[in-house]
């Protein structure tokens, strides 16, 4: 795909009122309320700290969680935080468009940066509708004219088309931040310029979202070979063999999944070549690990993919040129059952191949075993990636792209 879209390169903002949305939505300790992680943060930081040293007036916009949710509060605490990643103080207030927040905005100095309240907080902001419709909203048309420019850094929600995303576009000159750039860069420049092998290797539960991706390569000709794990293996291991023990079959249905199961099957007779599933699993008994091959699962839980599984899909790995890989490979929180997200990143890690992985779990999974700094790329959007990867439209790319003054 072209992109064209205006980056923080094209512009001066010394003493120019810009409005920067990007996602901080961290996870919150339920009893305490404290922020546990401040990843997303440390990315963002880089967009921030660049803004306010050029001499930017800076707004920030960012969202926490979603209504209905415990952890759907106020960005206070982002905003502490913030401050100690940067190194600088980031003023807080708790409104977003209304008469406070636009007499905070008008009154910034050069290099000083204010978040506003969670935009989620406004009504508007969760409905997905096309940019001309959102840039009409109340947001948009309260806060666009006292502003400068727009960026967008927040790539993890690229996949949505919400007011606060795609609705300033039109109004004021839009902008790819830091990390919506080196995503959107590294990301569609993979996939431009794939070496083969090129190898998949797709986990989770979230087995629609692996599957369209499934689809897309393989009907595309772009992916040499996928590795099923997790929820999306199981899903395959039913299409082929029929059985994998009553209450994993139940699982599926559960979870709204069935109707995969013919989809996989289609898959597996048009691609039986290019699409490995488990040779053997590990199921739950009694709290214990038990590997069992997959002609033989009992009426157990499958919580990983088997040893032997693991050193056929190592060796796929290491041959590998470029990998995509999204989704932990069983319940990776368990030490029991991490052995197979634990190996799959290992193997990634220690390959020659340029190496991608995708948000969520996986990404997580990779920080937290150590292997971080071996990854060539660690996406900051799972949705945004899976959906990137999947062939599907991202809005905020198109809405950047369409508005760029570089065209």
């Amino acid at each position: 795909m072209a992109l064209n879209f205006n980056t923080m390169d094209d512009f001066q903002f010394e003493n120019k009122t810009v409005l920067i949305r990007i996602d901080i939505n961290s996870p919150v300790d339920p009893s305490s309320g404290l922020i546990l992680d401040d990843t997303r943060m440390k990315l963002h930081a880089e967009s921030l700290k660049e803004l306010s040293d050029s001499g930017a007036k800076t707004v920030i916009l960012a969202h926490q969680s979603r209504p209905g949710k415990k952890d759907f509060t106020t960005l206070k605490q982002h905003a502490n935080v913030l401050g100690k990643i940067i190194g600088k103080p980031v003023k807080y207030i708790d409104d977003i468009f209304g008469k406070s927040a636009k007499e905070s905005i008008k009154d910034l100095k050069s290099g000083e940066l204010l978040l506003l309240e969670n935009v989620r907080f406004y009504s508007e902001e969760i409905l997905n509708r096309d940019a001309e419709e959102q840039s009409k909203t109340h947001l948009v048309q309260n806060l666009s004219p006292i502003i400068d420019f727009f960026i967008n850094d927040a790539f993890a929600t690229a996949h949505r088309s919400q007011t606060s995303l795609v609705g300033f576009a039109s109004e004021v000159p839009s902008i790819a931040g830091r990390v919506m750039e080196n995503e959107l860069t590294t990301l569609y420049g993979a996939i431009d310029n794939v070496e083969r092998p090129c190898v998949y290797v797709l986990g989770g539960v979230k087995v629609d979202d692996s599957i369209e991706v499934m689809e897309n390569v393989l009907e595309n000709g772009s992916a040499d070979f996928i590795l099923t794990s997790g929820l999306v293996a199981n899903i395959f291991l039913l299409a082929s063999i029929g059985h994998i023990g009553k209450c994993n079959e139940e699982f599926i249905i559960n979870k709204g999944y069935s109707n995969f199961v013919d989809v996989a099957s289609r898959l597996l007779d048009n691609f039986s070549d290019k699409i490995l599933i488990p040779i053997d699993v590990a199921v739950s008994d009694d709290g214990k690990r038990v590997d069992v091959l997959v002609d033989n699962i009992p009426n157990l839980s499958i919580f990983d993919i088997g040893t032997k599984t693991i050193q056929e899909y190592a060796k796929v790995i290491r041959n590998a040129k470029t990998l995509f890989a999204n989704g932990p490979a069983g319940v990776f929180e368990d030490p029991l059952f991490s052995i197979g997200t634990d190996d799959i990143l290992n193997s990634i890690a220690s390959s020659e191949a340029f190496s991608i992985i995708g948000g969520g779990h996986l990404a997580a999974a990779a920080v937290q075993m150590g292997f971080e700094d071996n990854m060539d790329h660690i996406s900051s959007g799972g949705g945004a990636s899976i959906n990137l990867l999947a062939g599907k439209d991202l809005p905020v790319v198109h809405i950047l792209n369409e508005f760029s003054s570089k065209k």
